[in-house]
């Protein structure tokens, strides 16, 4: 059970060594068991009960910021496993490389056809101006979308993406042995428990060097669970410090991705310009639109529809 008490008290208490009527509790284990819980822990993440606890208050209030709002782990569509608040912002990072290789191919497709097809068309100067045109497009448009963040990206993403995996195993073997622990600890009392009762009403030939050897076990046990319990939280206090770290970094490149973006269709639009001045009715919307192109704003939409949870997790106690 997740709580906090006295171990000191609840191993050593003399009211223990009391005679104690067939299938009562010892006060020691009745105080254990009357412990309210307050926190839940799940796939090794310890997090607070709805309503237990101060509240939270957001890393960055207001920023709608990435550190804040991926803790839990979300069910996959088939809801046969879980997926990391983690892996939602790396698969958000890997979507928007693909969307930016559409966006050149839709470049390519649609602007150079078309201009070679007028040069078959049209007058040598016609002509002229829209080669310059494509090749400027190429050149400061096309190319730099498909070279943006190159095969070294998803390298440094799955670099993150190892590095916060292995805190998670960890913090699951950290769990794994507070669980250990706090099993043998129970099996320590219950024979103490045990043996203290067969010495007071003379079922057995239990010496009191036997009571103080179990009880020697008893407390070395607590020690253990309380060893236990505090690599746990060191360990889960280190991952939540690298998911703060690792989550606002990828946060710092979706700002630079879709800044990256905007820069280049702005060179577009500018390309445009210059090139057709009698197209401008329909370059100019396109401008308009992009001068409200807002990475906090488009942040908040993504944030509010993939979040996974914005409660954070906290320390394990006994």
């Amino acid at each position: 059970m997740e709580g906090s008490f006295d171990t000191e008290e609840s191993f050593d208490d003399p009211s223990c060594l009391a005679p104690q009527p067939p299938g009562s509790v010892s006060p020691a284990r009745r105080r254990v068991n009357e412990v309210k819980e307050t926190k839940t822990t799940i796939n090794g993440v310890t997090f607070p009960l709805p309503g237990e606890g101060p509240e939270q208050q957001l890393l960055k209030p207001n920023e709608w910021s990435y550190c804040d709002y991926f803790w839990t782990d979300k069910k996959d569509p088939q809801g046969a496993t879980s997926v990391a608040g983690f892996e939602v912002l790396l698969q958000k990072q890997l979507k928007g490389k693909q969307m930016q290789k559409e966006m050149a191919e839709f470049v390519h497709e649609r602007t150079l056809g078309e201009a070679w097809t007028q040069l078959k068309k049209s007058l040598h100067d016609e002509a002229e101006v829209h080669l310059k045109f494509s090749n400027k497009l190429h050149s400061e448009v096309e190319k730099p979308l498909l070279t943006f963040r190159g095969d070294n990206f998803k390298k440094d993403l799955k670099k993150y993406d190892h590095h916060i995996a292995d805190l998670r195993k960890q913090l699951a073997s950290r769990y794994a042995g507070v669980d250990k622990a706090r099993r043998a600890l129970a099996d320590r009392q219950k024979d103490l428990e045990v043996k203290t009762q067969q010495l007071e009403i003379k079922l057995s030939n239990k010496t009191e060097e036997d009571i103080k050897k179990a009880r020697r076990k008893s407390t070395q046990a607590g020690d253990d669970l309380m060893r236990c319990v505090d690599l746990y939280n060191q360990t889960q206090s280190k991952w939540f410090e690298e998911m703060v770290t690792t989550s606002m970094e990828l946060e710092k490149l979706e700002v630079e991705r879709i800044e990256w973006i905007q820069q280049h269709l702005r060179q577009y639009t500018t390309l445009r310009h210059e090139t057709d001045m009698f197209n401008q009715g329909t370059v100019e919307p396109v401008d308009r639109l992009l001068q409200t192109v807002d990475p906090a704003k488009d942040r908040e939409l993504w944030v509010k529809e993939n979040k996974t949870g914005d409660v954070r997790p906290v320390d394990l106690d006994i």
